[in-house]
């Protein structure tokens, strides 16, 4: 049945019937769902006042706009629902331990470890595990994630503990808080000779937004001027009241560099997680967990550092995880030694996936290959989809009507590849937060792991202008010779702040320069001579400044300004013609404005560019 006419345009009426769309769908979607040809639904939108195309990813908004015009209840699946209902589709249930309560067993607590930048979270992992992460990170900044497990002697028992590390650097916000959630407790580091700093209570925030406990690792007692008390006094504030307060909150004080008290800080651990947590899984079910880090591998490919949740994962499973699927060729531990079978709370380096998952994407085991593609495959179309959506600016006409008036409204592409997807999702979120005003937009058009690509580049040549941020990766060979050849931009970075730095230069840079006027000189009229075929000449005294040949100029007359918009087309000393004429001297003044009077003003500026604060 055909609607009347909406603009000049048919369309099937929906009578209130409920259509259901995944985030990120097209015209070409919605009118599969109602049976309608998407050029209809391409003019409606134009009559609604919105450009849009019939394959172009459009908002939730958008959808329910057209739904209302056709008289259809839009409801836009969540990432989180359609994922769900993909998984049950496939009879898998995602987030919930097998069987009873006499399935599950006592797993290790998972603990991040939190706080401000240059306080001695990397030197306090160093001191528990024995390794050197510091050497290896640029500048001495934790740059991504790393997880590891380490086994001590609680009330004579052997006990394990998961430690994930987080970067303290401000920039990466997100990489905390993806932290947080992934963790059962939250191990605070303050250091006691320096005290809660901003991002002290940054950390403090992501723990209790995912309402996990906190231990405060007092960290740097043994330097001088270390005063641990004000560290507790301080996070009261912030409602960590110490034990001895007669508070919740274990407080224990450790020296990372002397290694003092670092079996005190564990036991705490142990102690806070058995007392506040019930931490059991079931080890026996397929595996699932999360991926915490991954990168691309020169010899080995795509590698992922997974947490596994519950279940055991077993060399041989098939695996998929976000976008990425594959079989379980082989798992390392934190040294580098291969692992059999990895339970609840382990985390392992998973290597055989086809391709590089996100840091935070979930992982399942399923029942073979096939199933894990298909999986993979439909959660990498819904991904793509909302990249497409992010990255697009909804456009109306009005817009673009008010942009041809005012020109066009600049913007910096960039496609960004790091070493590893975690530090790629840091430097994204840093650098979409950088503000210069809505003269210059930034938009992200592509971001991955691994070198960067030929198609990379075309992918920059084709959008006219973008620029290459290459985070510890460098271009593959045939890239950069394109590159060069076709004046690509790529840009490379180990530290990401000096990233930041350099696109908000890039960024003020794009804006329209901004002029102010900058006064050159005064001279008042003393007589007026009559020349002809030029007209009336002023007789003036300098009385500020210099008056300059070819300078822009006022006239000013009992402080009012008679004509704007004048130039000193002559400038005389006597009979002798002169580019400048200084305070205090005489000359004749040439404006090409007849109407001058004696004891009128001649004002001269010019316009200087303003720096961008």
């Amino acid at each position: 049945m055909q609607a009347p006419a909406i603009g000049g345009v048919n369309a099937p009426r929906g009578n209130g019937k409920v259509v259901r769309l995944a985030q990120g769908s097209s015209l070409t979607d919605f009118a599969e769902k109602i049976g309608a040809n998407p050029a209809a639904l391409v003019q409606i939108m134009m009559h609604l006042g919105e450009m849009v195309t019939a394959t172009q990813s459009v908002t939730e908004e958008t959808l329910q706009l057209l739904g209302e015009e056709l008289d259809f209840n839009v409801q836009v699946v969540s990432p989180e629902d359609e994922d769900r209902e993909l998984l049950e589709s496939f009879d898998i249930e995602f987030g919930e331990d097998e069987g009873g309560e006499e399935h599950l067993v006592v797993r290790p607590p998972v603990v991040t470890v939190m706080g401000h930048v240059d306080h001695g979270k990397t030197k306090l992992l160093d001191a528990i595990r024995n390794a050197n992460v510091v050497a290896g990170e640029a500048g001495g900044i934790t740059q991504h994630i790393g997880a590891y497990q380490v086994e001590t002697e609680v009330d004579g028992q052997e006990r394990k503990i998961t430690f994930i590390d987080t970067p303290g650097h401000e920039a990466f916000t997100a990489m905390r808080a993806r932290g947080a959630d992934t963790t059962d407790l939250v191990v605070l580091v303050v250091a006691a000779d320096d005290g809660v700093k901003p991002q002290t209570t940054e950390a403090i925030d992501h723990a209790t937004a995912a309402g996990v406990p906190i231990v405060v690792a007092v960290n740097k007692v043994d330097k001088e001027g270390a005063d641990p008390q004000r560290v507790r006094s301080q996070l009261t504030e912030y409602g960590l009241v110490a034990e001895e307060f007669g508070g919740q909150t274990i407080f224990v004080d450790v020296s990372a560099k002397q290694g003092l008290n670092i079996d005190g800080l564990l036991e705490a651990i142990v102690l806070t997680a058995d007392a506040e947590l019930d931490l059991r899984a079931n080890p026996e079910q397929d595996a699932q967990g999360v991926a915490i880090e991954a990168h691309l591998d020169r010899g080995r490919g795509a590698v992922a550092t997974v947490l596994v949740e519950r279940g055991t994962l077993q060399i041989g499973d098939s695996i998929v995880c976000g976008g990425a699927y594959g079989r379980v060729r082989a798992m390392l531990d934190e040294n580098g030694n291969t692992v059999e079978e990895a339970g609840p709370s382990r985390p392992v380096m998973v290597l055989g996936l086809t391709a590089v998952p996100g840091a935070g994407d979930k992982f399942l085991v399923v029942d073979d290959d096939r199933v894990a593609r298909q999986i993979a495959d439909k959660r990498a179309a819904r991904k793509r989809n909302a990249e497409l959506l992010k990255s697009r600016v909804r456009r109306s006409l009005e817009d673009m009507f008010k942009d041809m008036e005012r020109g066009d409204i600049q913007e910096l592409l960039l496609i960004i590849k790091g070493d590893v997807s975690g530090s790629v999702e840091a430097l994204e979120d840093s650098l979409l937060k950088i503000d210069v005003g809505e003269e210059v937009n930034l938009r992200v058009i592509r971001r991955g792991v691994g070198a960067i690509t030929q198609d990379d580049v075309n992918l920059a040549v084709a959008s006219e202008g973008a620029v290459i941020i290459g985070f510890n990766v460098r271009p593959e060979r045939n890239a950069q010779e394109t590159a060069d050849r076709e004046g690509v931009d790529i840009r490379y970075y180990s530290v990401i702040y000096q990233a930041i730095e350099e696109v908000e230069a890039a960024l003020k840079g794009m804006l329209k320069p901004e002029y102010e006027e900058a006064q050159l000189g005064t001279a008042q009229i003393r007589e007026i001579y009559k020349v002809p075929r030029i007209g009336n000449v002023a007789g003036s005294m300098v009385l500020s400044g210099t008056i300059n040949r070819n300078s822009k100029a006022r006239l000013v007359r009992d402080g009012v300004v008679v004509s704007d918009n004048l130039t000193v087309s002559s400038l005389r000393r006597f009979k002798d013609d002169a580019t400048e004429v200084r305070e205090g001297f005489e000359c004749g003044i040439g404006i090409g404005y007849n109407d001058i009077k004696i004891d009128d003003v001649i004002e001269t500026f010019e316009m200087r560019e303003k720096p961008r604060a």
